[in-house]
């Protein structure tokens, strides 16, 4: 392999690291760059780094084969700087405001870096450091309030949830290990026999996954951690580091414990309709709209469960293209609740009456969201929701298609409450007219027009289903 080609293989890391260095050095010299310098070099530098898939690498591994890269890890590293980029340019003002600007940056790209890592493992202990690098500097990142105290709270329950996923994850992994007697994911799907301690070796593993990703029943630190983090926080958790969970997780399932696929696809099944049930109904008890939009998460994650019940290529780009329009409507969601959040403190769904009357654009950009997460069409979301059900379907497991397609009823309720107590309910004193900024209001289109075109325009979903079978 020639230096060219592991430059290309690393671009999206050594891009990363440049930034972080870059932002280290400014820090050094504060006095030089304002804040929207600042933010305006760290967008442009993500915004090239999403540039670089198009110049994509043959498959390659790396490293002692540690760590491989191919067209679809490139995508899936696109979808997530493109997730940071959108993260920072809805919370500009936020951003603006904040006197440990660069702090919250290098907080955000180490994670960020992490995932890289994490999601081009080739074995397990490239894995593990990946998540740890991907972990920690979230949970600092979540205490970025410093002067309140559900902020200091979201980040101790996040540490410690973390801390103890992380402990079974790594539990598992040494169970595994003296099973097969390697680590390497090529090696241990030939090596796995269904024994009682490779079985306790993957429950054990499959909990730590399902503690970083929220599902049912270990999801008990989400809605917390995501009403007492900065909205920033909350969206880049939501969606940024839930999606390169996911694509591990997918990654781990196909392949390491693929020849246990009879066992876990049932238990697979059992926590999609626990994870999607649950999150509907506790949703349905929210005022808060950040603890609101962290059971819808959990409800999300429900149907991407379904999904891996299916057949292999067809599960694996559904929920890619699913993540993809997710981002789009979570983060747009986020964004709106993050402008009136930093600008009148309001974070309640009562807060909301009447916001249409004051603020036309931000109540129709929640509003699509909604919509979107619901899976109303036109939007995206309805056909990311739909293609996740046909791919349950792939197998042929139709109750639980019923029993998620029953449930998609009960969230139309109480995503159209919040879009009725924005349109239709009335108030004397309605949040005042907030002006987002030329930042935010860019990034609000571009989520409204992702979540329009990625339903829309079939070739995106066809392009995913393409690299994934490469």
């Amino acid at each position: 392999m020639t230096t060219v080609d592991i430059f290309l293989a690393l671009k999206f890391e050594m891009m990363i690291s440049f930034i972080i260095f870059l932002l280290l050095f400014l820090k050094i010299r504060s006095n030089q760059a304002s804040h929207a310098q600042i933010i305006g070099i760290v967008n442009g530098l993500l915004l090239l780094t999403t540039l670089f898939f198009w110049f994509t690498p043959n498959d390659s591994l790396l490293f002692n084969d540690m760590f491989k890269t191919n067209t679809l890890i490139h995508f899936q590293k696109t979808l997530l700087t493109l997730g940071l980029l959108i993260v920072s340019g809805i919370s500009y003002k936020w951003l603006h405001k904040n006197a440990n600007l660069i702090e919250f940056y290098l907080l955000l790209l180490s994670a960020l870096l992490g995932m890289f890592f994490m999601i081009s493992s080739a074995n397990l202990l490239m894995f593990y450091l990946g998540l740890e690098l991907a972990t920690i500097p979230l949970a600092a990142a979540a205490n970025f309030d410093l002067e309140k105290r559900k902020s200091s709270e979201a980040a101790m329950k996040l540490i410690l949830s973390s801390a103890f996923s992380t402990a079974l994850l790594l539990m598992g992994i040494s169970f595994l290990y003296g099973t097969t007697g390697t680590i390497l994911f090529s090696e241990l799907s030939v090596s796995i026999v269904e024994t009682p301690l490779s079985i306790f070796a993957f429950l054990l593993i499959f909990a730590g996954f399902a503690f970083k990703i929220s599902v049912v029943p270990f999801h008990l630190w989400t809605a917390d951690v995501y009403e007492g983090a900065p909205v920033p926080v909350t969206a880049f958790l939501s969606v940024v580091s839930k999606s390169a969970v996911s694509f591990v997780f997918i990654s781990v399932l196909y392949t390491v414990f693929q020849s246990m696929a009879l066992a876990w696809t049932i238990a697979i099944s059992l926590l999609a309709f626990l994870s999607i049930s649950i999150g509907n109904l506790f949703a349905l008890r929210q005022q808060n709209l950040k603890r609101f939009l962290a059971f819808s998460a959990i409800a999300q994650v429900g149907y991407i469960l379904v999904a891996l019940t299916g057949n292999q290529a067809v599960a694996q780009s559904s929920v890619i293209y699913f993540l993809f329009i997710y981002m789009f409507s979570n983060l747009a969601a986020f964004g709106v609740v993050g402008i009136i959040s930093e600008q009148t403190g309001k974070e309640n769904i009562e807060d909301y009456k009447g916001f249409y009357q004051t603020n036309k654009f931000l109540a129709w950009v929640l509003a699509i969201a909604l919509f979107s997460l619901a899976g109303v069409p036109p939007t995206a979301g309805f056909f990311g929701k739909f293609f996740l059900l046909m791919a349950g379907a792939s197998k042929g497991n139709y109750v639980l298609l019923i029993l998620a397609a029953l449930n998609m009823v009960v969230s139309f309720y109480y995503y159209l409450r919040v879009v009725k107590v924005m349109f239709m309910d009335s108030n004397l004193h309605p949040i005042p007219k907030t002006e987002g900024g030329l930042y935010p209001t860019i990034t609000l289109w571009i989520c409204l027009a992702g979540m329009v075109i990625l339903g829309l325009y079939g070739p995106i979903y066809e392009y995913i289903a393409h690299i994934v079978t490469l």
